[in-house]
């Protein structure tokens, strides 16, 4: 399916000079997002997952669908504050400044075979992040993927000793 027809660029958001990539469009269209999951799915199958990781929030947008089509968990990766229970926290860079993520210390087992989604891999930062938070608790990627990659901002340099799949780039 070309995926391009559901992404609304929105130039000069969230400040001048950035072409957002909004992918609520193809949220809108049930076909089209059944098809985006089902994609991931069929990548992940072959992968053998124990368990889907997400960063908030559009990493829960497309793993949740993907962890119930493969019947497996789904593990949220969070802001520092808003998991409830004890957590492990890894600082990471950002255009702007620092961040910190955050994730159940018993989230991942070790051994477990890893699928980390989100919406848009860009710089790599968060994903990476997020790897390292997976890998601290003994988990193994086995492999990420996301709707959009946007190409020239190197993210996928971050990831290329996992296997990757993107439904689009940029």
């Amino acid at each position: 399916m070309d995926y391009n027809q559901y992404i609304e660029i929105v130039k000069d958001y969230p400040k001048e000079g950035i072409s957002f990539k909004d992918i609520t469009p193809l949220m809108n269209d049930g076909k089209a997002f059944k098809s985006a999951v089902d994609e991931i799915v069929e990548f992940a199958k072959e992968k053998k997952i124990d368990i889907v990781v997400g960063p908030e929030a559009r990493g829960f947008i497309v793993g949740c669908p993907v962890s119930y089509a493969l019947e497996v968990g789904f593990a949220p990766v969070r802001k520092e504050g808003k998991l409830p229970r004890e957590v492990i926290k890894v600082d990471y860079g950002l255009e702007y400044g620092q961040n910190v993520l955050t994730i159940h210390k018993d989230a991942i087992k070790p051994g477990q075979r890893v699928l980390i989604t989100d919406d848009l891999l860009a710089t790599g930062g968060t994903i990476e992040a997020t790897i390292k938070l997976v890998e601290q608790l003994g988990g193994i990627v086995v492999g990420c993927a996301f709707l959009v990659e946007l190409g020239y901002l190197d993210g996928m340099e971050k990831l290329k000793d996992y296997d990757v799949l993107t439904l689009l780039s940029y």
